[in-house]
């Protein structure tokens, strides 16, 4: 039974946790560094304690600090949200040496699926579609010799890694050195461990992930997918349920693959199975898998009516799942657009400051998700995401227009956001139409930057 929860995180996703444990009568304590000390979250919560400086490798990132303020506050659980050490094994094996309960995944699970090369290895003993690839390589020669059989392009990427870090693409041969050096630097710089892998590289890729659910009694079931294929420099921008333009076959297997998957695993708390698409073939393969819950998990939940947290929460205090896959009914479509606190015109710049104004718009099938307010500093110490925008309509044109006018009547003064160029890609043909991949949203920046207009094809 969890009676009080320790929110080890911070801004928009602390403020969410916070809701869903109060939704279930839990006590919660935040775990907030020195500017983070009269956020929303900390007036919410029930207490604040502060675990150290802004610097996240001083606060957020301490397993000690985090570790001393749930047991020191007397509370029985410990929610990592996403980022920081959401996915830390060694946070979920202190909480457990604790006896605190990580509201996650187990450690096992986490090192397992948190290691690129060993998660390619269980998708591959669960029959799950593989990109051409290859294990651990040593050095650019011997990567050369493996590219040469799968042919080029190639993708290198950090076995540990994440978030686009130490992730290169090599055209050919020639280039493979300069960008083999490349990658394992930034591995090592980023995880401390410069292994890499290669895949075959798919340039016209879409980026479809399965939200799936497990308990600790052996049920698992996914919630559909979501695409993700708007992204910049690796990091999602938009985000939508159900994946458009998909045929059925390709979704119904794609869902069956991820269940697959993490029933090997014999998964528990929420999970996303990432996917890749091959929009030339149709083809999808596997990517990774993220053991916590993701930034764009809304758009699962409007269309899914189940609140991923606050079944996080069940899960994790032993109860089993109230449903199976034939109860849980998909319906109607959801957008989800990231607000980051830059500036598109100057090369998408963090842009640190005082809100002046902060006018939401409201209405019905409109979600805000985020932290922020009329007079909230916003901290140059942390990742730029300000606010999530989801929306919810009975299929996707409806969506689209009522994320189109969501965006319109959205005005945030002090600081620059994201705000222009998201209006821009909601307003795009290609998106409109569903033509989404990887590489849309450079050429959406292009087309802005250019006096281009966002309807042409």
């Amino acid at each position: 039974m969890i009676r009080r929860v320790l929110v080890a995180n911070r801004g928009e996703i602390a403020v969410r946790v916070i809701h869903a444990c109060q939704a279930l009568g839990l006590e919660t304590v935040l775990a907030a560094s020195e500017v983070d000390r009269d956020s929303l979250a900390a007036r919410m919560a029930d207490r604040t304690v502060c675990i150290g400086p802004a610097a996240s490798a001083l606060s957020y990132l301490r397993v000690d600090a985090l570790l001393a303020a749930a047991t020191g506050t007397g509370c029985d659980a410990l929610h990592p949200g996403y980022g920081f050490l959401s996915e830390s094994e060694s946070l979920a094996a202190a909480c457990a040496a604790e006896g605190v309960t990580f509201i996650g995944p187990t450690p096992e699970q986490i090192l397992r699926m948190g290691n690129k090369l060993q998660a390619r290895a269980l998708a591959r003993e669960a029959g799950v579609p593989m990109l051409p690839g290859s294990e651990k390589v040593a050095d650019a020669e011997a990567a050369t010799r493996i590219a040469d059989a799968i042919g080029y392009p190639v993708l290198l990427k950090a076995a540990a890694g994440g978030g686009g870090r130490g992730m290169k693409v090599v055209a050919d041969a020639a280039d493979m050195g300069r960008q083999f050096a490349a990658a394992s630097a930034e591995a090592r710089n980023a995880f401390g461990d410069d292994t890499l892998y290669l895949e075959r590289f798919i340039g016209n890729a879409r980026h479809v992930e399965v939200q799936v659910l497990g308990d600790a009694h052996g049920a698992l079931v996914h919630l559909g997918e979501r695409d993700c294929s708007l992204q910049r420099r690796h990091q999602k921008v938009v985000e939508e349920s159900p994946a458009p333009a998909l045929p059925d076959t390709t979704r119904r297997a794609l869902r069956e693959s991820a269940v697959t998957l993490a029933r090997r695993l014999a998964y528990r708390n929420a999970g996303t199975v990432e996917f890749i698409v091959d929009g030339d073939t149709g083809e999808y393969f596997f990517l990774e898998m993220n053991t916590r819950i993701q930034v764009e998990h809304p758009v699962s939940e409007c269309v899914s009516g189940i609140d991923l947290v606050q079944e996080q929460l069940r899960v994790a205090a032993g109860e089993r799942l109230r449903y199976g896959q034939d109860d849980i009914l998909l319906r109607g479509h959801a957008i989800e657009c990231r607000i980051n606190a830059e500036v598109p015109a100057e090369g998408f710049r963090p842009s640190p400051g005082r809100i002046t104004r902060w006018q939401p718009p409201t209405g019905p099938n409109i979600r805000i998700d985020t932290h922020c307010h009329e007079g909230y500093g916003v901290p140059i110490h942390y990742d730029s995401m300000i606010a999530k925008l989801i929306v919810y309509g009975r299929d996707r044109d409806e969506a689209l227009l009522r994320m189109r006018s969501a965006l319109a009547r959205f005005h945030i003064e002090g600081i620059g956001t994201t705000l222009p160029f998201l209006r821009f890609a909601m307003a795009h043909a290609d998106f409109a139409a569903g033509r989404v991949n990887t590489a849309l949203v450079a050429r959406m920046i292009e087309e802005m930057a250019s006096g281009g207009t966002a309807t042409s094809a």
